[in-house]
């Protein structure tokens, strides 16, 4: 294979599944599911895979609109494609979940094709809930993308350009639950220690913190219980916190800054203050340069205008993936206008022509590399090199 090109035969599969990644794209995008609630969008996708020859394991890993699908070609190197299919709020499909979604999905019919031109294993992962608490992050904890040659997913864009890979944040999300004393607020406060008051304090001390905070941290705060009535001092408080930075090292610090600032608060209102853990954590990017550079030849083959990688200023659940195997998660456009993901503009071109022609395209981006990373042994350890070495740089922070 000429390593800088897509084989024709590998686009002459895609074209021919082509229309049926597009009718699942439009079916997804008029049915949204929210996060784990996706069992019409899962169960459309499980039956395309398994018509094309998959074994099929759904639902998956206790994930009940999860699935894990397996093309299994004899010895040789495993593979993995990722599969997302959520929806959001009031907002149906405006993250592109349906279109990436399809992209990923073609790519596999494409590659069930062309079965006899490899060894190996290809693995399609149904990762529901990545807009809430990421099936990602449990099935890496599993294992389950261990000693992967490669992952890969496109992530839906919009604009001129797109980007070799999608870099992310790691992300803690805590319950954070102070108690105290209740109290008459008005005939008997001095009997009371108000949860409340200390869950205030709380925040203004993490507050307090920002002007020493590297530029990449986010920290977010929202009250999900202070009290029950103004004539009574609260004896209990919660905040659902937030806090993201780019490197593990930094979340576990942030950690600990956070615990402090909730520890003081706590002593200094005579309350007590627990922590649990709202999601399992989102890890930040391991980003493989080789890999990146791969994909960047796939865009200038398919005629696809590139930036650079942004920096880091959300969260995904393909970090975790990352951190298991050589990951990557490129943007690609759907449409030439720009519109912010998340919203009700992004939603309205997820079903135009040029959004039905990038199914195409991403899938070609998705199955190029994983025929080249089951086909070309070199290719394969200079992945396996460059990720070991950013995941190492990562670990040291």
């Amino acid at each position: 294979m000429d390593q800088q090109r897509i084989p024709s035969f590998l686009t002459q599969a895609v074209e021919r599944n082509h229309a049926a990644a597009i009718a699942l794209s439009d079916d997804l995008a008029a049915h949204p599911e929210l996060p784990d609630q996706e069992f019409r969008s899962s169960q459309k996708i499980v039956s395309l895979l398994e018509q094309a020859g998959y074994q099929v394991e759904y639902p998956y890993l206790g994930y009940p609109t999860g699935f894990h699908a397996v093309l299994d070609n004899g010895d040789g190197p495993s593979a993995a494609i990722l599969v997302e299919y959520d929806a959001l709020p009031g907002l149906g499909h405006a993250c592109g979940h349906n279109v990436h979604g399809s992209m990923a999905v073609l790519a596999a019919l494409a590659l069930a094709e062309l079965r006899d031109r490899f060894q190996g294993q290809v693995h399609v992962f149904g990762t529901p809930a990545e807009e809430e608490a990421g099936a990602k992050v449990g099935m890496a904890d599993q294992g389950v993308f261990d000693g992967m040659a490669l992952a890969a997913m496109v992530h839906s864009w919009s604009g001129g350009t797109g980007t070799a890979d999608m870099d992310v944040l790691s992300l803690t999300c805590y319950l954070v639950e102070f108690r105290g004393q209740a109290a008459h607020a008005a005939g008997a406060p001095w009997d009371g220690h108000s949860a409340l008051a200390a869950a205030r304090k709380f925040l203004d001390l993490a507050d307090a913190r920002r002007e020493c905070f590297t530029p990449d941290i986010r920290l977010n705060g929202i009250f999900t219980d202070g009290g029950k009535a103004p004539n009574i001092i609260p004896d209990r408080a919660e905040v659902r916190l937030e806090f993201r930075t780019d490197s593990a090292r930094k979340l576990k610090a942030m950690d600990e800054i956070v615990r402090k600032c909730a520890q003081g608060a706590a002593m200094a209102l005579d309350c007590q203050v627990s922590f649990t853990e709202g999601f399992a954590s989102f890890a930040d990017m391991v980003r493989v340069p080789a890999l990146e550079s791969a994909v960047l030849s796939i865009m200038d083959e398919l005629g696809v205008a590139h930036s650079p990688v942004m920096p880091p200023n959300g969260s995904s659940d393909v970090g975790n993936v990352s951190y298991r195997c050589p990951t990557v998660q490129p943007l690609l456009p759907i449409c030439p206008e720009f519109h912010p993901l998340h919203t009700p503009e992004f939603e309205s071109v997820i079903t135009c022509p040029a959004a039905h022609q990038a199914i195409a395209g991403g899938a070609r981006l998705i199955s190029a590399l994983l025929y080249r990373a089951l086909t070309d042994g070199d290719f394969r350890q200079s992945l396996q090199d460059s990720w070991q070495e950013a995941r190492r740089q990562k670990l040291k922070g």
